[in-house]
């Protein structure tokens, strides 16, 4: 493991604990993200996860890009029925009828967001004022579930089409693309990839 200049070990985010979610901390969480495709697959990510461990996603993510042509909003879009019974028998992913055919129907939201604002991106980030919010939890600190913010987007998104968004799916959203930043303080990256 990579180590600090004075030697000591790095300290994470105590859920990274296992190797691929130690990779996922340690370069993506937190980051932000303004690629609409980017922004896309964790949207669908995040819908997929609900209810299961972002470990069991982290393990299915790339036979969700093989599956879901690598995120392609507008080839999602145009999924029929056959496409999306052919997605329900494939291992690699989460065969949840409800949860597939979400995935078709954010790709079609997707595209008209990106249609009325010029970017799923210019849309997204308004949420957060367009820079990151910077939180300051210690280790031991609980995080929260959802906040004003994610509680807004989900209800913008609702309105626009978008399901299995829910307010804790959005926050969790905002983690991952770095709308937030909640590695703890004492975490390597909090610094790294907070916004002066």
């Amino acid at each position: 493991m990579a180590r600090k200049r004075e030697d000591k070990p790095l300290v994470r985010c105590a859920w990274a604990s296992s190797e691929a979610a130690i990779r996922y901390h340690d370069k993506e969480w937190g980051v932000p993200v303004h690629k609409d495709r980017t922004l896309f697959e964790f949207l669908i990510l995040e819908g997929a996860q609900a209810g299961l461990s972002w470990e069991t996603i982290l393990n299915k993510r790339e036979n969700y890009r093989a599956a879901f042509d690598r995120f392609d909003a507008a080839k999602v879009a145009r999924y029929d029925g056959r496409k999306v019974a052919q997605l329900l028998k494939n291992p690699g992913i989460v065969r949840n009828r409800l949860k597939v055919a979400s995935a078709v129907r954010n790709a079609q939201a997707l595209l008209l967001v990106q249609k009325e604002f010029g970017g799923f991106d210019h849309y997204i980030w308004q949420f957060v004022g367009g820079r990151p919010r910077v939180n300051s939890w210690k280790a031991a600190d609980r995080l929260p579930a959802r906040t004003a913010e994610s509680d807004a987007m989900s209800k913008d998104l609702k309105k626009r089409g978008f399901n299995f968004v829910g307010s804790t799916i959005c926050y969790a959203f905002m983690q991952a693309v770095g709308m937030v930043n909640d590695h703890a303080v004492e975490c390597f990256r909090h610094d790294a990839i907070a916004v002066k």
